[in-house]
């Protein structure tokens, strides 16, 4: 019987069957599968050496006969030339189920978790589950340079550059590790471009401008948090994660615990009269034991809150040449040295360990130079009152 709807129209499941075969007489292979309840199915038929293959093409209500044949030709054409299209069915439904976001959940789990410090694990899977996610239900081997490279440019606009080169990085280890695992051919972010280039920065905020950021400051999370950071030559993250079980008023200290230092490290920092206030102007939100932010983590936003610091910065009529809230940081130290405080003071307060600090010996210099860090911040607090003093001097003359 060749298989062609009117003929199609007239077969029926003979009684206690529960399946009928049925092939087309023109098309070896060619056949439809008739099956209790009414469903009928479109099959092509074939054999891989002593093995027996059948590929569903679609039902009769989605295919024509003649649509159904044509597929089922292709399909045998692929066996005479060697192929096993049942397997490619099977790879192709595979690989489809290896997704951007499965892939990255056993990454981070599998890999990046038990080698990264916590803070760095936390910024690697944000930027996999939050800048990612939304290419998360594509296949891994479906994703090309050019969709990254789109990816990457929504990213740099929603949230700044520097934000887009952090999300790139973290893609392009996933898919290294992917590729030794055998989960990716290629790595589809190598080509794309940065959306700024990063190079070693020297850029020291000079009084002015240190004075500027300090009054464009606003009495919310992030002007607290950048004039915590004027004050103490803290990172941001640490300033931005910032724990109320952290802070000891009475002891007027701040104490980074081990898992929120870059250098695996527990850290003090004394805490001058002005951070203190800072902190004590800070609201208290129920059930929350994080200073900043209001989310799942601490502060977030930075690139949009930012920009709007220095959009009143300018709309002040101050100028300040191009910074970055890290260049605060540089800038704490370069001014304290300027003051006079020693460099191994300074190293104490910015939590860097050298050579003469490792080991026993960074334990015993950790309580040698609590004293004199905590002079060192109260004086650099005074400088930069006065600072901000003169600057609003000027400003009423």
């Amino acid at each position: 019987m060749r298989l062609t709807k009117p003929n199609v129209a007239r077969l029926t499941l003979p009684p206690g069957k529960s399946e009928l075969l049925v092939f087309d007489d023109a098309l070896p292979g060619f056949g439809l599968r008739i099956r209790a309840g009414g469903k009928r199915t479109w099959i092509a038929q074939y054999r891989v050496g002593s093995k027996q293959r059948r590929v569903s093409l679609g039902t009769v209500e989605a295919l024509n006969a003649d649509k159904a044949r044509e597929a089922a030709r292709g399909i045998l054409a692929k066996v005479q030339l060697g192929g096993d299209p049942q397997t490619e069915k099977a790879e192709s439904r595979a690989r489809a189920a290896v997704t951007l976001g499965s892939v990255a959940k056993r990454y981070l789990e599998e890999h990046a978790k038990p080698k990264l410090k916590p803070r760095s694990y936390e910024e690697i899977e944000r930027h996999l589950t939050h800048h990612w996610a939304a290419m998360g239900e594509l296949p891994l081997h479906q994703i090309k340079r050019g969709t990254v490279a789109v990816r990457l440019s929504e990213i740099a606009r929603e949230r700044g550059p520097f934000a887009s080169n952090r999300a790139r990085a973290s893609l392009s280890a996933l898919f290294t590790w992917a590729m030794g695992e055998g989960l990716a051919e290629t790595n589809p972010v190598v080509g794309t471009n940065k959306a700024a280039d990063e190079i070693s920065r020297d850029h020291v905020l000079k009084d002015q401008e240190l004075a500027a950021i300090w009054k464009a400051c606003r009495d919310d999370d992030h002007g607290r948090i950048v004039r915590l950071l004027l004050l103490t030559g803290q990172r941001r993250a640490e300033v931005g994660a910032l724990g109320w079980s952290e802070i000891d008023e009475a002891q007027a200290l701040w104490t980074i615990p081990r898992e929120r230092t870059k250098n695996g490290l527990p850290h003090d920092v004394p805490l001058s009269d002005a951070a203190l206030d800072i902190l004590r102007d800070a609201p208290r939100r129920d059930g929350r034991g994080l200073v900043f932010g209001d989310g799942a983590g601490g502060f977030q936003g930075w690139s949009k809150a930012k920009a709007a610091l220095d959009k009143r910065i300018i709309e002040a009529g101050k100028k300040v040449r191009p910074w970055r809230l890290h260049d605060i940081r540089r800038t704490v130290a370069t001014r304290l040295g300027e003051l006079g405080i020693l460099p191994h003071v300074i190293e104490a307060i910015l939590n860097h360990v050298s050579g003469h600090k490792a080991g026993v010996a960074g334990v015993y210099n950790r309580a040698t130079y609590a004293k004199e860090k905590r002079q060192a911040l109260a004086h650099w607090a005074a400088h930069v009152a006065a600072l901000v003093k003169d600057e609003s001097s000027r400003s009423d003359a």
